[in-house]
Order: C-alpha cells, then sequence, then structure tokens
C-alpha cells in the first residue's frame, strides 16, 4: 500500500525525494516534539526527526536525529508504524517531498552533549494537543495514528 502524500507540490516544479524518518517519543502519557523558529513562518512545532545521511537506515536516522534536535537518547520499536509522504519546504528555500518512516519510542536517557540543533527546543506535549498543533500534516497524522494503535493494543485500558 502506497504512503499517503500530504501537501501540494509547487506548480510546474516536481520536487526531488528525500528520505526521512521521525518518531513519536513517549515519555509519562506526553509525546515529545521539537519547537524550532522559522523566518517568516514563527515558532512551529514538529516530531523529531529528518533526513538520512548517506548510508544510514531508518531507525539510526531517527535515533541520531532525537539526539541532534531534542538531546534525547532513545530505543525504538523495531520498524516503523506507519509511512507518509510530505512536500516540504526545508530552511534552504527548497520543497522536497519528504519520504517519511515513523516510528515509536520512548526515552532511554536525556543527554545535552548529544544536542548539537541550539535551534530546536524540546517541547513535552499531550498527544491530542500535539495532533492540533504539529505544523506538518503528516506529523498529526502519525501521531493520530499512533494514538489509535495504543487504544487498540491489548492489554490496553482504553482497548475496545
Amino acid at each position: 500500500m502506497p504512503a499517503p502524500q500530504f501537501g501540494e507540490p509547487p506548480a510546474g516544479y516536481t520536487p526531488a525525494d528525500r528520505p526521512a524518518a521521525f518518531c513519536v517519543i513517549e515519555r509519562d502519557g506526553l509525546v515529545a516534539l521539537v519547537e524550532v523558529a522559522w523566518e517568516g513562518r514563527g515558532l512551529l512545532l514538529h516530531l523529531p526527526g529528518g533526513g538520512l545521511d548517506e548510508g544510514e537506515d531508518e531507525a539510526a536516522a531517527a535515533v541520531r536525529e532525537c539526539g541532534e534536535e531534542a538531546g534525547l537518547a532513545v530505543t525504538l520499536e523495531p520498524a516503523p508504524f506507519l509511512r507518509a509522504d510530505h512536500y516540504f519546504l526545508h530552511h534552504d528555500g527548497v520543497v522536497r517531498n519528504t519520504r517519511g518512516a515513523f516510528f515509536a519510542g520512548r526515552v532511554a536517557a536525556e543527554d545535552p552533549a548529544l544536542k548539537t540543533e541550539a535551534d530546536h527546543r524540546l517541547v513535552w506535549m499531550a498527544p491530542h494537543e500535539a495532533v492540533v498543533r504539529l505544523e506538518r500534516e503528516a506529523h498529526a497524522w502519525a501521531v493520530a495514528a499512533w494514538l489509535r494503535l495504543r487504544a487498540r493494543a491489548p492489554g490496553s485500558s482504553s482497548a475496545p
């Protein structure tokens, strides 16, 4: 089944694909988000994650990005729980079609030494609020899907 596509490409332009990995990291009922100030767009909330480096697999990229953006050492479920693509205007002014793998995970430790992106700030938020406030539609959709998976998991107090 193909991944859903979010957003629209600029008219007359076919953006290049950019493999990426993102995380829904839960702690004490809250999810980790990163807040970033974007010139001309204000403060935006995203899931931690980003593009894969050369030779890097999706899980390694997701773990690395959680450290770089949020200062979190994380453990992930072994496989992405969903995939979603979205057209995204990057800091460099180029629109790319981000081909996202979304992983669920937990915090192993907070490690400020991992954080290399000074313009990113870690924010913990209730998942339902995150669905409303996340800037990227694919990220909001991923958190909503994660909530549904958790609610339907065997042993969940909210499973039907």
